[in-house]
């Protein structure tokens, strides 16, 4: 049997010290174990990487806690718009959809995409078309609802500012999350989830449901799930960055992942972190903000 392994993460940039109390951050902290522990008796049971890590990142969107599902943030239009991919490092197939609004859990939508679909990426009107040909139920606005998300909204809706996720500015609720599983296979798969960036207009997409920018597995290299600030892990392509360091300059897991988040992306000015995990079962969680939450 392989050396398992399971990361998870709940957004970058949010353990900023006297922002924090000391109860929000064990609820965080809470949260996380409890997802990493679903997680991590699933692996121990012999699920598959993809099956565990979809099934911690469903926990964390179903905590109102972080920036996916339930905890969404709110677009210029006081909507929610979610994103998700999902990636199986044996076989390559990914799935993920972006621009989905009711669905309690957008991982799932993003895995029947890679699994009951020809195609990979859907998007807004397609993507719930699908959700609506599997019978997919929709959760109403209120089950989004969230007094802090509202807050955070309100102080710059009607302007063209967008806040991220993870900006100090705020009482921070966390950003996107992910997890990255090694299953007792060998197999690698990684997911990612968020609400996006409050007040955003235009249809905006992050890096999250691109595969290679935001996720992205291969057994032969790694799983990876990033979070940050979207449109420059898109333009480093981030996710494949890593992988491409390991496969093509045999970087280990942790040089390869340091060099990704402590110089590249730093160089063409972006900022966030990432959860990765090898076929050895290695993990690193760099990142180049004032923190991220992340569990192992």
């Amino acid at each position: 049997m392989k050396k398992l392994a399971l990361a998870i993460h709940g957004g970058a940039g949010t353990l900023i010290k006297g922002m924090m109390t000391p109860e929000k951050e064990r609820s965080y902290k809470d949260a996380l174990e409890s997802a990493l522990y679903v997680g991590y008796k699933l692996l121990e049971s012999g699920l598959s990487a993809v099956e565990v890590v979809e099934a911690c990142v469903k926990e964390l969107e179903d905590s109102h806690l972080f920036n996916a599902g339930k905890g969404s943030v709110f677009t210029s239009e006081g909507k929610h718009e979610m994103d998700a991919s999902i990636m199986n490092g044996k076989t390559l197939n990914a799935g993920a959809v972006s621009l989905v609004s009711g669905i309690k859990n957008p991982i799932s939508l993003a895995r029947d995409v890679m699994e009951k679909s020809e195609h990979v990426f859907l998007a807004a009107k397609g993507a719930m078309q699908f959700a609506e040909k599997l019978k997919y139920q929709l959760e109403d606005e209120n089950y989004f609802h969230d007094d802090l998300r509202y807050q955070q909204w309100q102080e710059i809706r009607g302007t063209d500012s967008f806040k991220l996720d993870h900006s100090a500015k705020k009482d921070s609720k966390f950003g996107t999350v992910g997890a990255v599983a090694c299953d007792s296979l060998g197999n690698l798969a990684a997911a990612t989830s968020t609400g996006g960036m409050t007040n955003k207009q235009f249809g905006r997409v992050g890096d999250s449901p691109m595969i290679g920018a935001g996720n992205y597995a291969n057994n032969k290299t790694c799983a990876v799930s990033c979070t940050g600030s979207g449109e420059y892990f898109i333009k480093g392509v981030v996710a494949y960055d890593l992988s491409c360091l390991i496969e093509y300059k045999g970087l280990s897991l942790q040089a390869a992942a340091k060099e990704v988040i402590q110089n590249r992306l730093l160089h063409i000015g972006g900022d966030g972190g990432l959860i990765a995990v090898d076929a050895l079962g290695n993990i690193a969680m760099p990142f180049n903000t004032e923190g991220m939450y992340r569990a192992c």
